[in-house]
């Protein structure tokens, strides 16, 4: 079992930042990849970004490249989403997700997911 809590969400004016937290428990989340997904009202769940615990390799959705930056703190078991230059359109409910799969973007992919934080951007 992985559980995963979010926080760092919150209302921030366009062109601003926010740095998102997942923080993860259980005997094996470092054999997991960690996964940021959003979901806005009337829309599907999208993936944001990924990470290895071990390694560097990212994965970056088209919409949030040079923008967001998923990082890691191994000795914390915290995962990160900073989000810089943040758009209206980035609203959203942002969820944090492990998966057993690398690169993996689907959401089907991966087996624990968070409560969600919720990401408000005014125009």
């Amino acid at each position: 079992q992985v559980q995963l809590v979010e926080s760092g969400g919150g209302l921030v004016q366009a062109g601003g930042s926010l740095r998102l937290s997942c923080a993860a428990s259980g005997r094996t989340v470092s054999s997991y990849v960690m996964g940021w997904f959003r979901q806005a009202p009337g829309k599907e769940r999208e993936f944001v970004a990924s990470i290895r615990w071990s390694g560097y390799n990212t994965y970056y959705a088209d919409s949030v490249k040079a923008r967001f930056t998923i990082s890691r703190d191994n000795a914390k078991n915290t995962v990160y989403l900073q989000m810089n230059s943040l758009k209206p359109e980035d609203t959203a409910v942002y969820c944090c997700a492990a998966s057993r799969i690398l690169s993996s973007r689907l959401s089907s992919e991966y087996n624990y997911w968070g409560q969600g934080t919720q990401v408000t951007v005014s125009s």
